[in-house]
This record gives structure tokens, C-alpha cells and sequence, in this order.
């Protein structure tokens, strides 16, 4: 579709029987030079399909344009001729002409007809033949039928036609914003498989002695051949998360009876894969070999080595391990160096093909805007000056730096760019103030829910992309992110490291920072205030003794996890709203895990009991209860419930509505007050009661304790239960290191050689 021409082409005029006295002013040549340019101008904005068809397209403006010119021409002639039979007519009657045979007014009109008629006969015969180039039609109109017999008489080839000179110039229009089409909001889960799907799967369940209740999930898994599936391969029950592999086992003997083994290859091959999605939530990309091989003999598998093999064949798992670079060997008489010893190879690794191609796509995409961003000399701090110059801007830094990469895009944006700052939560992009206003959530930024929406390509609209929390972005997420930026756009990701890793697979944040690769940019700004102070000696390793004199931080001491979870509510409840002036509903509860005596599901009882007591009338919440959503595995929502009807439960999160279908409540929907660590990491309330019973030692490290207690804006109660263990996890406890591939990947495309 062509864009309209500044002015329209004049509209025919009226036939008007011209006056005695005037001369014709029909300007009908004139017109079709108009119009035949009008063809000219749509045959030029459009592509050139294929050279047939685009000759055909010129001739037939070219034939139409000759046509409208001879019949204005031959309109013009019959109006001259009409003129001439009148005036002879006149003639006749005046006494000073000769003398003919008198003819009646009718007779002569019809004999003007006839000639009319037959000179009009005259030119259709000679317009028929063959037409020069040009003649008959002037300007635009002749050039373009003289390029059209060009190309077909073998002088020019189609494409010529196409390849003229531009024409002039045309006014420009005034700026407007880019075109763009926002893509509707992705669900944040799969669609609800079939109903029959889903009888047929219970039915197979029901008859391996597996819970009904699991047929949703299953079809979900498995899709619409899941009864199928399962009949051919029982192990497949492991694809439905919360399945254990004695359980799979107890499902694959009722279906099989004695063809059931424990070298079953069909089972090899579901626990190697069960292997490495458990792996996956634990952050891991790929496992070395040896480690599935060792997680497949605990599960009674006979053979592990046999396994692999068969789950590589299989195309369920992919092998990797990364190239070495050969050493140069000495030239000419040079003597070899000493034997040193051999660094060991690369370790093999098995990974499932959704993560590799995350991280292999990843990697390209962060390359690729290495590549096409065009250096810029930005003035201003030492953020704007490496993201004027550099595609790929890493900058580190605590709660406080968060005000310079949201200062840069403020900065682009006054520079005429399209630039935007993505957040992880809306918590954190209420934390902003004034500026999270212009701020977005990674995940409504890709569903196309915020934003600046893509353009016809698919990619989002913009020159730069601050991404916020940065050290929250799993692989998967982060390579979607990154395949949505079009080429130059510039990137700045930002971030604490020292908070605990992405919910999902990957250490993205981690591996960018140790490839090298890109400037990456401290902050010197201190967190600041006696928290700050904390939390910053916390990152180094220090658990200090801080002076709170406005009782910013305090320390409850418990002997056990009842007594955790009591003082827990009554500091929520009691303590804290009246000595520091912070509502219940402001403050957020952080322990270790989900399960034991003070985890979430214990302290959340005791919590709704105290501050919501009521019956769950509505599969088990009520309006009123804190709720921690999961739209999608590794992201979770906080809210409040506000009611329910027959479609689910209806949440403020926020500022918006969210609806949790009831068959989702149950398996996505937990009580809020008390979150895990890794579901508060970027967010931040105004108060935080962390707790710490005894038997959570064990999940303690540095990150963990720097992550909790780094989530408190203004106040900080410690459960502590622990003893010496917070002090140790500070000073020793590292985090467990995730395998991933996207460090060597990123070293192989961009690093540069050492001089």
C-alpha cells in the first residue's frame, strides 16, 4: 500500500458546451499527464515483485494514460467540429453566402455527426498501430511508455525501469512517532488442555494407580496425545513437577507388570532428563557428566555409563565441551620449554536443548548489539560516557546506584532516543518514586502488556534499554529480552552481584561480568544509614556491630521454632507498627525455605490467624489475605485478595487486577506474609523481620543473609535462632556455583586477543 500523495489528482470536469465567444478550456492533456505521473509515482513506492509482472503493471499505466490523452484529444476535435458544422450552418443563412442547396437544421446536425463519427473512426484505427516513444503523450507519461518498449525490445532489462532517477524530493512531513504495533498481553500460562484429553489421562492414571489429580498437569506436559504417551512410556509421569522417580516406577510397574525393569532404556533416558530439570531448578544450564552419571546410580539405574549414551542417542540430552586453544609449538632451533604439567580438559557436560539454545542465543544477541551500536561521544558521568561509546554497559552497585543508570536513561531521553528502564518487580519500580512512572517490569515489557510496543520486524521500539536487577534474570528470559532489541540499540544492565542469583536457570548477570567482554561501571554510592552500613559489611564478608540509634535494626534472640514463629507475629502485629509507625501491611516476613517449623507455610498460619483469621471460604484464602503469586515458574507476584467468583480468585497487585483461575489457585496461589528470600529478591518494603530458626543454618550463606536483610527500606528485625551460624554463613558461606556455558560462549564471539 502506497502512501497518499501530498495533493490529490484533479477530478474530471464537467462536459460544458462551450460559449461562442470563449475559446475551449478543457485541460484534458494536461490530466492525463497528471494522472499518468500519479501511476508513475505508485509504480516507484512499491517493490518490484518479479520483472514480469512489473513490465505488465507499466504498460497498462502506460496504455491507460495514451487512452485518456487520445480520447481528450479526440473530445476536443469533436467539440471543434461541432463548432465548425455550426458556424457553417449559420453561415448558410446570412445573406452573403453562396448559393447551395438549403439544408433543413436537422440534415445538418446529421452530417456533422457523420464526419464527426468518422474522423473519431480515423484515429482509433491509427492509435491501434504501432506508437512511437513519446509520440502522442508529453512529459512523464511518454517517458515512461518509451522505458516499457525499452524492455521489450531486449535494450534495458526490467530492473532498469525500477532503477531511474529518484525523483524530486518531496516536502517533508512534519515528525510523528515511529509506527508501532503493541502486541496484546501473553497469558501468563499455557491454554487448559481439552476436556477429553484430560478423561483420557485420568483414566490412564487411574489405572497405573496414579492420583487422578494429576491429569491437568499431565495433559499440560505431555499434550494432547499425553494418555498415549503414557501408555508407551510410563517414566513420562517425571515431566509433571513434584513426581519422584519411585513414584514413576510404582506407575510404570502397574501399566507394564514384568516388563518392567530397572535397565528399562525408557527409563534411563526419563531420569537423565528428570536429572537435569532438577539440576535446572537449582540454577544450573548443564551438569557434568559425571555428576548425572552418579545422580543415575543413586536411582538403581544399572549401567549409568549405558544411560547417558542412551539419552544422547535419544536426543533427550546434548553433549558440550569447550574447545581448547592449542598451544604454538617453538619455531626453528628454539629449544622446548620445560615440561609443565597438563591442565585438565574441559569437562564434558549434558544439558537439555531449551537451555542451550537460551544461552547460545543469548550470547549472539549480546554480540550482535556489541557489533551494531555506533560509538558516541555522550558528556556526562562515567555510566553515560561508556554507554555513548559501548552497545553492551555492565554497572554494579548497591540499593543507592540505582538513581545513575535511571539518571542515563533520563539523560538519552533528553538526547532525543527512545529509552526505557526495566525493573523485575513493581515493587521495584515503585521504589523508584518520580521515575518509576516511566518504568516497566521485564515481564510486561516482553508480553507487550508495557512499554513502547515492537515494530513490523517484532523487535521493542528503542535506542536503550536499562534493565534494573539484572541479577535476576535467568537464561531464558534474558535471551527473549535480548533477541527483542533491534540492531544499535544499546543495553545497560545493572545490578547488585552480590544478591542472590535468578530463580531459573542461568547466572546471566554473573557470566557477562566474568567474560570481560563490555565496560563494566562501579558505583561509588554507599547505601546509607546504619543499614546501609550493615548490609555493605555483609557484602564483604563482615558481620559488623552497627549503632541504630532510631532502632533501625534489632536483634530477638529465640530459643526454638515455636518461639520464632511467635515472636514473628507479634513483632508484625505489635512491635513494630507501634515503635517504628509501620503498618502490618508494610511489612514483609523473609525466612529460609518453604517447609519445616518456622518456614513460610507455618509462619503465613500463624500470620493469617493474627491479622485475616477467617474460614478460607474460598479454597482456603480470603478476602484480605496477603497472597504471593506465581504467574510463571521463578517470578512471583505479592498481593492482596479482593474476591472471588466462578472464574477464580481476583488479586490487587499493585496497581492492577490480576485473576487466578481456580484451576491455578491451588498450584500457583500461596499466603504472602512471610516470603523466601530468593521470592523477595527486588522488592523492598519499609519493614522486614527476617527469621532465623535453628534448623535453617543449613541454608545459610553470605548472598542469602545479604539479600534478606538487604530488603528492609527503613527497619530490620532479626529472628535470630542461629548461634554462630549467621556469622560463619557471612564470613565463609558462598553460594553453591551454578554450571552454566554462557561465560565461554561470550569469550568465543567477543573477547579480544591479548596484545
Amino acid at each position: 500500500m502506497t502512501e497518499p500523495a501530498g495533493e490529490t489528482a484533479p477530478e474530471a470536469p464537467e462536459d460544458v458546451e462551450p460559449a461562442e465567444d470563449d475559446a475551449p478550456q478543457e485541460p484534458a492533456e494536461a490530466d492525463a499527464a497528471v494522472e499518468a505521473e500519479g501511476a508513475v509515482e505508485a509504480e516507484e513506492s512499491q517493490e518490484p515483485a518479479e520483472t514480469a509482472e512489473a513490465e505488465e503493471t507499466a504498460e497498462a499505466a502506460v496504455a491507460d494514460a495514451a487512452d485518456e490523452a487520445d480520447e481528450a484529444d479526440e473530445a476536443d476535435e469533436a467539440d471543434e467540429d461541432q463548432e465548425a458544422a455550426a458556424t457553417g450552418a449559420e453561415a448558410a443563412d446570412t445573406p452573403e453566402a453562396p448559393k447551395t442547396p438549403e439544408l433543413s437544421d436537422a440534415q445538418a446536425e446529421l452530417a456533422a455527426q457523420r464526419e464527426l463519427r468518422a474522423r473519431i473512426e480515423a484515429r482509433k484505427a491509427e492509435k491501434e498501430g504501432p506508437l512511437a516513444s513519446g509520440a502522442k503523450l508529453s512529459g512523464t507519461a511518454a517517458d515512461l511508455l518509451a522505458a516499457v518498449r525499452a524492455v521489450e525490445g531486449g535494450a534495458a532489462s526490467g530492473t532498469t525501469f525500477f532503477e531511474a532517477a529518484e525523483p524530486a524530493p518531496r516536502r517533508p512531513a512534519p515528525e510523528t512517532a515511529p509506527a508501532m504495533t503493541v502486541r496484546p498481553p501473553v497469558p501468563a500460562q499455557a491454554p487448559a488442555p481439552a476436556p477429553g484429553t484430560t478423561a483420557a489421562v485420568r483414566e490412564v492414571l487411574a489405572k497405573g494407580g496414579a492420583p487422578e489429580a494429576l491429569a491437568g498437569q499431565v495433559a499440560a506436559a505431555l499434550g494432547e496425545a499425553a494418555a498415549q504417551v503414557l501408555l508407551d512410556d510410563p517414566w513420562q509421569l517425571l515431566s509433571v513437577s513434584g513426581v519422584r522417580p519411585e513414584q514413576a516406577d510404582g506407575f510404570a510397574r502397574a501399566l507394564l507388570g514384568a516388563a518392567c525393569g530397572p535397565d528399562d532404556p525408557r527409563r534411563a533416558v526419563a531420569l537423565t532428563v528428570w536429572l537435569l530439570e532438577r539440576a535446572a531448578l537449582q540454577g544450573h544450564t548443564a551438569l557434568e557428566i559425571g555428576a548425572v552419571r552418579a545422580g543415575l546410580a543413586g536411582n538403581s539405574v544399572p549401567d549409568p555409563e549405558a544411560a547417558v549414551e542412551e539419552a544422547v542417542s535419544a536426543a533427550a540430552v546434548l553433549v558440550f565441551q569447550e574447545e581448547e586453544t592449542p598451544e604454538e609449538e617453538p619455531e626453528g632451533d628454539e629449544e622446548p620449554a620445560e615440561a609443565v604439567a597438563e591442565e585438565p580438559a574441559s569437562p564434558v557436560l549434558l544439558g537439555l536443548d531449551r537451555y542451550a539454545m537460551a544461552e547460545e542465543s543469548l550470547a549472539d544477541g549480546l554480540a550482535r548489539l556489541v557489533r551494531t551500536a555506533t560509538a558516541d561521544s555522550w558528556e556526562g558521568s562515567e555510566l553515560e560516557r561508556a554507554a555513548g561509546t559501548h552497545g553492551l554497559v555492565l554497572h554494579t552497585g548497591g540499593e543507592a546506584s540505582r538513581v545513575e543508570p535511571v539518571a542515563l536513561a533520563a539523560a538519552a531521553r533528553e538526547r532525543g532516543l527512545r529509552a526505557l528502564v526495566a525493573v523485575h518487580a513493581d515493587a521495584g519500580r515503585r521504589a523508584l518514586g518520580a521515575a518509576g512512572a516511566e518504568a516497566v517490569t521485564v515481564a510486561a515489557l516482553l508480553s507487550g502488556a508495557a512499554g513502547p510496543g515492537r515494530d513490523e520486524e517484532g523487535t521493542l521500539a528503542l535506542d536503550l534499554l536499562v534493565v534494573l536487577d539484572a541479577p535476576q534474570l535467568d537464561v531464558e528470559t534474558a535471551a527473549v529480552l535480548v533477541e527483542s532489541l533491534p540492531d544499535g540499540c544499546r543495553l545497560v544492565l545493572s545490578g547488585d552481584p552480590e544478591v542472590l542469583g535468578a530463580p531459573g536457570a542461568g547466572r546471566v548477570f554473573t557470566d557477562v561480568l566474568a567474560a570481560r567482554v563490555c565496560p563494566r561501571i562501579a558505583s561509588r554510592l554507599p547505601d546509607p544509614g546504619p543499614l546501609g552500613e550493615l548490609v555493605s559489611g555483609i557484602g564483604a564478608g563482615e558481620l559488623n556491630q552497627v549503632e541504630a540509634p532510631g532502632k533501625e535494626i534489632v536483634i530477638v534472640p529465640v530459643r526454638d521454632a515455636g518461639e520464632a514463629v511467635h515472636r514473628t507475629v507479634q513483632l508484625v502485629a505489635d512491635s513494630v507498627p507501634r515503635a517504628i509507625g509501620v503498618p502490618p501491611e508494610q511489612t514483609q516476613v523473609v525466612t529460609v525455605g518453604h517447609g519445616g517449623s518456622a518456614g513460610t507455610r507455618a509462619l503465613n498460619v500463624a500470620l493469617k490467624q493474627r491479622l485475616n483469621p477467617g474460614p478460607g471460604r474460598f479454597g482456603g484464602y480470603d478476602p484480605g489475605d496477603r497472597v504471593a503469586f506465581a504467574p510463571a515458574p521463578g517470578r512471583t507476584v505479592t498481593g492482596t485478595v479482593l474476591s472471588a467468583d466462578a472464574e477464580g480468585l481476583r488479586l490487587r497487585c499493585g496497581d492492577e487486577e490480576l485473576l487466578v483461575p481456580k484451576e491455578r489457585v491451588e498450584s500457583a496461589l500461596r499466603h504472602g506474609w512471610a516470603l523466601t528470600a530468593h521470592q523477595a529478591a527486588g522488592a523492598r518494603w519499609p519493614a522486614v523481620v527476617v527469621v532465623l530458626p535453628g534448623d535453617a543454618a543449613g541454608g545459610l550463606s553470605r548472598p542469602w543473609v545479604y539479600t534478606a536483610f538487604g530488603r528492609a527500606e527503613r527497619h530490620l528485625s532479626v529472628v535470630h535462632g542461629v548461634d554462630q551460624a549467621l556469622a560463619r554463613a557471612v564470613a565463609e558461606g558462598a553460594a553453591p556455583e551454578r554450571t552454566t556455558r554462557l561465560r565461554p560462549l561470550l569469550e568465543a564471539l567477543l573477547a579480544t586477543p591479548e596484545e
